[in-house]
């Protein structure tokens, strides 16, 4: 059996909170190293999260559901891009704003 690196051990925990906070989460291709993807509807937010490489081309964005645009405003929110762990703490900060 092989031993799984630190930072995938703390990925999985990661994404383990992020399920306990509404996130569902889904393979988009069959395999294990398919891309991951999640989603939740919380209050006037929809939280979506991309994880396509462990270190790359991960991303994930907070984008509000109204349909009141405010000058100066897009209903993109928030964003992040990077590798899989930076995105999934910078979601979890997400909480804080609900």
């Amino acid at each position: 059996m092989r031993a799984e690196s630190p930072d995938l051990v703390i990925a999985k925990r990661l994404l383990d909170e992020l399920k306990l906070r509404g996130f569902e989460f889904r393979r988009t291709a069959p395999g294990a190293d398919a891309p991951l993807v999640g989603n939740r509807i919380s209050g006037d937010s929809v939280d979506l999260v991309h994880i396509e490489g462990f270190s790359r081309d991960c991303f994930a964005r907070r984008q509000r559901t109204s349909a009141l645009i405010v000058p100066g405003s897009a209903l993109v929110e928030r964003q992040v891009e990077g590798s899989a762990l930076d995105v999934l703490h910078e979601v979890l900060t997400w909480d804080r704003e609900l």
